[in-house]
Parts: C-alpha cells; structure tokens; sequence
C-alpha cells in the first residue's frame, strides 16, 4: 500500500497546474491532502474518479477559501471520521481520517504560528491532538497520521538550524514533536533514512526552492505496530504544484 500526503495549498490551484495528471503517474493507493483551500461542491468529482479515484472524502474549514482536508482513495474504506469531535480545531477542518482492515490513515494539517494569537492556537492543538491521538490508538493501534504539521524536528531538517525564534522551529514545538514520536509513533522517512537532509516546502522568497533552502515541515507518522510493515518512506521534489510537495510512505502487508 502506498500512501501520499501533501500539502496543495489550494486544491483549484494545484489542479491549473497539472496536479491529476501528477497523481495519475504517482499512483498512490491513498493521498491525504491538506490546504484544500475549498469545499467539495467547488470541485468536480468526476476529474477525481477518471483520475483513478472514486472515493472522496472532504472535510472544509467553516470559513471558505482556507484550511481543509481531504482523503482520496482507490479502494473504499471501512469507515470514514471526519474530524475529531474537538470543537476548537474541527471548525477550520483539521482531520479527517479512513480505515481499512489493515490500517487507518488521517490526512492532519497542524496550524502555523504565523503570530501569536495563532501561536497559542497552535500550541492548543498541539496539546489536544496529542491526547486524541494517545486515546485512538487504543482503538486503532495501526494508525498512520499523514500531513502538514508545521515544525522541523531537528537540525538536519532545515535549511538554517541556527534561526531562532521562528515558528516552526522554536524549541517547544520540536520538544513536543519528540512527545508525540515518543508517544508511540515513528516518523517513517527519517527512520529509513537517518543521514538525508530533504526537504518539503520552501518559502516563495529569495529562490528559496531553487537554491533548496528548505524545511522538512511534512510527515507520515506511523504507530509503533507497523514499524515492520514500513517498505519505503521518501520525498518527491519534483512535484511543484505547491509551495510543499508531496511525502510518501509504502507499507507491505
């Protein structure tokens, strides 16, 4: 089973820019996207199922235009939970999450820190996603949490490790980024590759993507129980219908 996330920063945008064409040569089993940007009726599902991708599940921001997430899928899953039941972080459509017999997968995209109202936004969700995700897990111990979570863990994840006072790399958001590893978790890529310096977004500034200064801000985190499932974990740079592009992680069952 392959499984793709990526952050489209706008699905309508990502689609002028040859996004289907992309997923069709990509061929994941399942993709989880975030920044959707948009609500299911704006977009024809149509283009999605002859792309090979007959279930779709939407789950949108209350405001229109920003945040949202969504699953796509080529096998119908057993059941479908959108959101969490967390009032605080459902109302700008956070996560949404399919299950299948052999694993459950959540497409997650964690706020940014861009000021400090949002900050402390960010460390709120931080806080409760880390206890919901402790709790399914003692339902759901194959879990995949898939997506954007807006902080490089450690130095070899970003471009500069010597800023500071950035979010995204603060020291407490990479200190609860390790609580929620140590909790049960494991981030897939770094596991199978310990040494690669990848990144996956790069800011619209100063030819930051040309010249590669990156951030690793992407992950698909696996539940210790499929830690001998993982076959492949790894990054696609080259897909650039976004500012992030997509990660991936291949289990064999």
């Amino acid at each position: 089973m392959k499984v793709i996330s990526y952050n489209v920063n706008g699905i309508r945008a990502a689609l002028k820019k040859g996004f289907l064409e992309w997923l069709q040569a990509a061929n994941p089993d399942v993709i989880c996207i975030q920044e959707t940007k948009a609500q299911k009726e704006q977009l024809n599902a149509e283009d999605f199922e002859a792309a090979g991708y007959p279930y779709q599940y939407w789950f949108s921001a209350d405001k229109k235009g920003y945040s949202g997430v969504a699953v796509f899928c080529k096998k119908e899953p057993n059941h479908v939970a959108y959101g969490t039941g967390i009032e605080s972080m459902d109302f700008e459509g956070r996560n949404i999450r399919v299950d299948y017999d052999e694993v459950s997968i959540m497409s997650m995209y964690l706020p940014s820190g861009t000021n400090s109202d949002r900050l402390e936004f960010k460390f709120n969700y931080m806080d409760e996603i880390l206890e919901y995700a402790s709790e399914l897990r003692k339902t759901i111990p194959n879990l995949v949490i898939c997506g954007d979570y807006n902080i490089c863990h450690e130095a070899i994840d970003i471009h500069n490790p010597k800023m500071k006072g950035v979010s995204g790399f603060l020291p407490e958001e990479r200190e609860w980024l390790s609580k929620f590893i140590d909790s049960g978790f494991i981030d897939s890529f770094r596991y199978l590759n310990p040494e690669r310096q990848e990144y996956s977004w790069w800011s619209y500034r100063a030819n930051a993507r040309a010249n590669n200064k990156g951030w690793r801000l992407d992950y698909c985190m696996v539940t210790e129980p499929l830690k001998e499932k993982i076959s492949r974990a790894y990054i696609l740079p080259e897909a650039k219908h976004s500012d992030h592009c997509p990660v991936a992680v291949e289990f064999q069952f």
